[in-house]
């Protein structure tokens, strides 16, 4: 999945796709001034936040998936590391401070160059509000996680794969890839 590039970025002159020497897949060219542009997924960090037996979700007030339960997350930004980003969105969106343990789940989705990154956090406090992202936010028991409302299959996951491996008493690292069919959710009536 190729965005369009019409202009280099390095020169502003006219690109070309082309599979550069060496390479096996197609790419944005300049031959004015020899610059190969490579488009790459992008990295959504995150976390669980958990204060006691509760796991903290915000409600969505932007889309996509405008008003649905998510974890904070969002796009990883240049220059900070994946642990920075996890706890940056859930300032942002929870104004919540976490203690990250350690990196839970990834997942992959082809389909939309997406890669997700899932920390458990322990919050340090009883202490949250909605960030400008989010309408509300709420700490959830695992019988009170409203899952026919959550924004995306990579919470849905990453929480049922959590309170799994919270029962069994073992948190164990997991990485799963995420197809089209499962991603899409219907909006509920």
């Amino acid at each position: 999945m190729i965005s369009p590039i019409n202009y280099c970025p390095q020169c502003s002159q006219p690109v070309r796709q082309g599979i550069p020497e060496g390479d096996d897949r197609p790419r944005h060219i300049c031959d004015a001034c020899g610059s190969i542009h490579y488009q790459n997924p992008k990295v959504i960090a995150g976390c669980i936040p958990v204060f006691g037996e509760r796991v903290l979700l915000c409600k969505r007030a932007i889309e996509p998936r405008l008003g649905y339960w998510t974890l904070p997350a969002g796009f990883m930004e240049l220059g900070e590391t994946l642990a920075e980003a996890a706890r940056r969105e859930a300032r942002e969106e929870a104004n919540v401070e976490v203690e990250l343990e350690a990196l839970y789940t990834l997942f992959s989705l082809p389909h939309i160059s997406q890669v997700y990154a899932f920390f458990r956090g322990r919050m340090r406090a009883e202490l949250f509000s909605a960030g400008e992202e989010s309408l509300e936010v709420r700490l959830f028991h695992e019988d009170e996680i409203p899952w026919d409302e959550l924004a995306f299959e990579t919470v849905r996951r990453a929480l049922r794969l959590f309170f799994e491996d919270r029962h069994g008493g073992n948190f164990t690292f997991r990485t799963e890839d995420i197809g089209p069919e499962l991603n899409r959710r219907p909006r509920p009536a």
